[in-house]
């Protein structure tokens, strides 16, 4: 049994210049039910490209597979990708999924190039 936990925001990534793949620990889902990731690009002088990534985490082998993959990102913009039962699956921003128990958030690197981005999320508790 888990106590009820509202919505709840979290930074993964203050805004910063990054050229390499960041990866979240794992991240305890308790009763969440979903996620919002949100990845702000504000800087792309230096032609950067990035992919966020959600994967779930397998208790027994403690392998990860992925519920969703976002499009890379190449532009100065703000990209939300959500995974949640409620809503209707959408390619590389919506999976219709509700949360395992742990997770991770990945940001890929497509190439070396800088660019200034953060990352924040939003775990939702039930109806929310």
């Amino acid at each position: 049994w888990e106590r009820h936990r509202n919505n709840n925001d979290f930074t993964l990534l203050a805004s910063a210049s990054r050229t390499t793949t960041q990866v979240s620990a794992d991240i305890p889902t308790y009763n969440w039910q979903a996620i919002t990731v949100v990845l702000d690009m504000t800087d792309v002088t230096a032609i950067p490209s990035v992919t966020v990534s959600v994967d779930g985490k397998d208790g027994t082998s403690g392998k990860y597979y992925n519920l969703l993959t976002g499009a890379a990102v190449v532009l100065v913009s703000t990209n939300v990708y959500r995974v949640d039962a409620e809503l209707t699956a959408v390619a590389n921003s919506i999976a219709k999924l509700r949360l395992p128990r742990t997770i991770r958030i990945t940001v890929t690197a497509n190439n070396a190039n800088a660019g200034i981005y953060s990352v924040g999320y939003v775990l939702h508790s039930p109806g929310g």
